[in-house]
């Protein structure tokens, strides 16, 4: 699965949760904090996701270091798949 988020819309936190979850179709249930968002992409999705973040830059500026934080959660999730071996993976890219 693909999934591309539009950063030139994603102004805060909430908002991304907002977006991502209503991508992958998990609305109902999903935390909207990083906790939950590791919870989702490590374990709860299925294989292989390709998340694009395009305008992240816009993302970046409005989020401050909670940007940050969130990218390191998608960090932390492509590692550990890689780290098992998954022929099928998560993973992400800023553009």
């Amino acid at each position: 699965m693909d999934i591309e988020l539009d950063g030139n819309r994603i102004h805060s936190e909430r908002a991304f949760h907002e977006t991502l979850a209503l991508a992958l179709g998990v609305e109902r249930g999903y935390g909207n904090n990083l906790d939950a968002l590791w919870d989702l992409l490590s374990a709860s999705v299925e294989r292989p996701l390709q998340l694009t973040w395009s305008g992240h830059q816009v993302s970046r500026e409005a989020l401050g270091p909670r940007f940050q934080q969130i990218v390191d959660v998608l960090e932390r999730v492509q590692r550990q798949d890689e780290a098992m071996g998954l022929g099928e993976r998560f993973s992400y890219c800023l553009r």
